[in-house]
């Protein structure tokens, strides 16, 4: 994991688990992801899927779910030999090592790390793959939710997806202000957000939210911070709907 690990920040905050099955990729050895631990055991776990090609993993990301009783995972699924990942994409070969590979880090949470819930995040191309691999996996549901940011959907997912487990699907918001795919518009005011779920542009299950939110959606850098706590306020809002008692709590 020597190039992923530069990229997500200080690498003592991290540490490498050995996943037996799981393919190599260009920048990764095989069966190794990095794991930054809670501080308070657990069973809940995200696994942030990030490519070699795209800058750091946010501190601020891995905090927030560890502070709130997250194991927080850091797995990369570019292929070998890949130049560009739309055409990577095409190749039904390179797609199913990135199955392969997602199957085989849930697969090590749940039976070797004692993980019962597992949320899967990924952003742009890496989240096509996601929707992807969610779709042809929706009879086993091995993730509890998903949660998409900026996807790179396409024509990939014209025909519509069939996601078993809830969804968060984060856009930024064309003019910078938080919104919804087809919401009239309404006043705008400090830390105003607009949302809807249901009947949205990309199909993609029963259980989708999607919310259009101000810049910085993928990195602190492009964020003012009233910006960045208003992603951190909905994502926990939207975690807690799936969580109960104490957890929920610990999210909002």
């Amino acid at each position: 994991m020597g190039v992923i690990t530069e990229r997500v920040g200080a690498a003592g905050d991290y540490e490498e688990v050995e996943i037996p099955g799981m393919p190599d990729t260009a920048d990764s050895p095989a069966g190794t992801v990095l794991r930054r631990q809670a501080p308070r055991p657990s069973r809940r776990a995200v696994l942030h899927v990030h490519s070699s090609g795209e800058s750091g993993v946010p501190e601020d990301l891995a905090r927030w779910y560890t502070e709130r009783g997250f194991h927080f995972y850091i797995t990369d699924l570019t292929a070998p030999g890949a130049r560009r990942w739309r055409a990577r994409l095409r190749r039904r070969a390179a797609l199913r090592t990135r199955f392969a590979r997602l199957d085989a880090a849930c697969r090590h949470l749940r039976e070797s790390d004692g993980i019962d819930s597992v949320v899967i995040s990924a952003h742009a191309a890496d989240a096509l793959t996601v929707a992807l691999w969610c779709d042809a996996r929706r009879d086993a549901e091995p993730a509890g939710a998903v949660i998409l940011s900026s996807p790179a959907f396409g024509r990939r997912v014209r025909r519509g997806l069939r996601i078993a487990c809830p969804v968060l699907v984060m856009c930024p918001a064309a003019d910078g202000t938080a919104g919804g795919p087809d919401t009239p518009r309404a006043p705008r005011g400090p830390g105003r957000l607009r949302r809807r779920s249901g009947r949205v542009p990309t199909a993609l299950g029963p259980h989708v939210t999607w919310l259009w939110l101000p810049g910085g959606l993928d990195s602190p850098e492009q964020a003012g911070g009233a910006d960045r706590r208003l992603l951190f306020d909905e994502l926990g809002r939207w975690l807690g709907t799936y969580m109960y008692g104490q957890v929920r709590d610990q999210l909002l």
